[in-house]
């Protein structure tokens, strides 16, 4: 699907300025001058509690959903060998490309196996084969049940404090299956905030997506969907709070408290791009992140990989790599925080030149 091509629905536009949206916002948290100065909006929580970045990812799962709902459509969302087999292509092919971030070409000994694109083409994968498998209904308590029984599982240990970093169910199971030294740590102790266990409820962000997209397509009401979604995202957000009593909401364990109430703000989100491509039709303003969703995936995999190339460049004999030494440039002229901010908004800037490019010409790589 082109990013401006005229499509049965205006909403389908709406859908893919938030995607775009979402890429440059991913790139933008990802990309900071320098980690030590970040303004606090841009940083994760430390543990429980929830920023603005930490919505990014999920909002990235809750865009594979919708657009995984027109891939499926094209087949009547019936399962056959055919589109089983592209599935889990797909999921396949995206795995691999996290692995290959994680460095698997440089050997097996302490490879990180859980990541960003391997959640995503587990997620995917899941979420796909239960949308052809059930029916509409199904796919609602398949996900209800994935909260509850996530949330339940956090419980089943003997520790105080079951939601700790080092006192969760989620650490030791993927320990016990991944190995300790195949984990990230940098929170100072094997943790992956990619896990596998903690995969289970970020299927629930895709299904989300998904049946949001298949509201979307069969409302004729534009005003009325509108409405719509700023109820569902009010009521995902005092849920999601309601919720957080009981159980944390914790990007990091990616508990079912924190899926409801980052499912509130993409309702939002969506709400706005709707207002703004299918209500107003701005289109100045949402043609640029149309534009960067038309390659999303590319786009993401490539903007680590360059800025990581950074780092093999020295740019004097004292050791400084170009990526520090492009930070310290702009922070000759700007605070330090402002220059980290600047880098990072430059490499947005970049990108989607790069997207624009590959629009111009018609190319759009799909995995």
């Amino acid at each position: 699907m082109t990013a401006l091509t005229t499509l049965n629905s205006t909403r389908y536009l709406a859908l893919d300025a938030l995607r775009g949206f979402t890429i440059a916002m991913m790139i933008l948290v990802n990309t900071p001058g320098s980690w030590s100065f970040i303004y606090p909006p841009f940083a994760h929580a430390d543990w429980h509690g929830c920023t603005p970045t930490d919505l990014v990812f999920p909002f990235f799962l809750f865009v594979v959903g919708s657009a995984m709902y027109f891939s499926l459509q094209k087949h009547a969302l019936r399962l056959s060998l055919p589109l089983a087999l592209m599935i889990l292509r797909r999921s396949l092919i995206i795995f691999v490309l996290g692995l290959i971030f994680n460095g698997v070409l440089g050997g097996w000994e302490d490879l990180r196996i859980m990541g960003v694109l391997q959640r995503i083409a587990l997620a995917y994968a899941m979420a796909a084969f239960i949308v052809l498998g059930v029916t509409r209904t199904g796919v609602y308590c398949i996900g209800l049940c994935l909260l509850l029984g996530y949330w339940l599982l956090l419980t089943m240990n003997n520790h105080a404090d079951p939601y700790g970093l080092h006192t969760n169910i989620v650490v030791e199971l993927d320990i016990a299956l991944l190995g300790a030294e195949h984990m990230y740590s940098g929170k100072g102790v094997p943790f992956d905030p990619e896990g596998l266990l903690s995969t289970l409820p970020a299927v629930v962000n895709v299904l989300m997506g998904f049946e949001l997209t298949r509201f979307l397509v069969v409302q004729p009401d534009r005003l009325g969907s509108l409405y719509r979604l700023l109820a569902l995202g009010a009521l995902g957000i005092l849920l999601g709070l309601a919720w957080n009593i009981w159980l944390p909401i914790n990007k990091s364990l990616w508990t079912s408290s924190f899926v409801v109430y980052s499912a509130g703000y993409f309702c939002l989100a969506l709400a706005l791009f709707v207002w703004i491509v299918d209500i107003k039709k701005i289109q100045w303003l949402s043609a640029p992140f149309i534009i960067y969703g038309s390659n999303s995936i590319f786009i993401y995999m490539l903007a680590p990989f360059w800025v990581h190339g950074y780092t093999y460049i020295h740019t004097n004999a004292t050791g400084t790599t170009l990526y520090e030494g492009l930070f310290l440039q702009l922070a000759t002229f700007l605070p330090p925080a402002m220059a980290s901010l600047a880098f990072a908004l430059l490499h947005v800037m970049l990108f989607w030149c790069v997207s624009w490019v590959l629009y111009r010409h018609n190319i759009f790589i799909r995995v």
